[in-house]
């Protein structure tokens, strides 16, 4: 992350002049006003931040920042927001994904980052649909959905966005929902914090084309029951009423009622966050309902090397013992011959 300073801000000064013309109603509203009200709470003078994106709606994003910003091409994301933070490590770098974006012909790029560990943040729209090209499956897409390009349903397994990135060796993953503003601003802010590549996956909505796509677990009235927020070093309760948890029942996470059969919130597992070992994170970014209440907040934070300060201490060894000082050194080393 760039270095913090004393500096105030509120969200106006983040937005740009333009207008916004993401579709009324769509979850990238209220991604785009968290990730301000986050900003304000970095300290990070305006122009040390750089927000990329690739192709779709949340690509929009640069153009309603008033920071700095690059609006890429499909898939490239990645690969522009490593190279801005490398040659430009004194900058907060932000890549706006989706999930077709990043998942599809992103996906290699997508890996490789998080593989690498390059100190960006990647704030991953997940509204399983392509959106802006009005309305294919995409790669996490459930199973069976009816679309454009499946019109018989899609026969294609769909991808985890927690299962990826911590496959990919991740050191950082949190869910959040878009409608969900405090907890958001929370988990962008512990997301720009952490040194590394910080992966955000956004349960979003698309009002278009997939309209209420994550109501079973984030709707009003089930949400309580259906999801969990998790908090490093706290229990992991849930429910309404605050009377669900969860245990680890052999190899696997089970979900039980406190006050049943002796149990309290002493047997539930508790949270960890910084655990490096990821058996227990990767079960709880698998979660899903109806068997389980699907996992919000940092679910993984793993402090690591990054591969920018790697890659700086390689070089300065190198400068170090090397005999070639400058472009003369380097032109005039090895076998050279001077032509009369």
């Amino acid at each position: 992350m760039a270095e913090q300073q004393n500096i105030q801000y509120t969200p106006k000064d983040f937005k740009s002049d333009q207008e916004v013309r993401w579709c009324p109603g769509c979850g990238d509203h209220a991604v785009l006003n968290s990730i301000q009200k986050a900003l304000t709470e970095l300290g990070i003078p305006k122009e040390k931040f750089a927000f990329i994106s690739g192709i779709g709606c949340s690509s929009r994003f640069p153009y309603y920042m008033d920071t700095y910003g690059f609006h890429g091409i499909h898939g490239r994301a990645a690969a522009i927001a490593t190279g801005v933070k490398i040659a430009n490590p004194g900058l907060s770098v932000w890549e706006i994904t989706g999930d077709g974006d990043a998942l599809a012909i992103g996906g290699n790029h997508f890996i490789h980052a998080i593989r690498r560990n390059i100190d960006i943040n990647i704030i991953l729209f997940n509204n399983e649909i392509y959106g802006l090209t009005k309305g294919q499956y995409s790669p996490t897409s459930e199973k069976g959905i009816v679309t454009k390009t499946s019109p018989f349903g899609s026969i294609e397994e769909p991808f985890s966005v927690g299962d990826l990135v911590i496959g990919a060796k991740g050191k950082f993953f949190a869910r959040t929902i878009d409608a969900n503003v405090s907890l958001s601003t929370q988990i962008y802010v512990e997301a720009a914090k952490h040194k590394g590549t910080s992966v955000v996956e956004v349960l979003q909505n698309c009002v278009i084309f997939n309209d209420g796509v994550h109501e079973v677990v984030t709707g009003k009235e089930v949400r309580d029951d259906r999801t969990i927020i998790l908090k490093h070093g706290k229990p992991m309760s849930f429910g309404k009423n605050n009377d669900k948890g969860l245990v680890l029942d052999g190899l696997k996470l089970k979900v039980v009622n406190l006050g049943e059969n002796g149990i309290t919130e002493k047997n539930l597992l508790v949270h960890d966050a910084e655990e490096s070992n990821p058996g227990i994170q990767y079960m709880l970014a698998h979660m899903g309902y109806p068997d389980y209440p699907v996992a919000l907040g940092v679910i993984r934070s793993v402090k690591a090397h990054t591969y920018e300060s790697d890659l700086e201490e390689q070089i300065m060894e190198i400068q170090k013992n090397t005999k070639v000082k400058c472009m003369d050194d380097l032109l005039m080393s090895g076998s050279v011959w001077k032509v009369e």
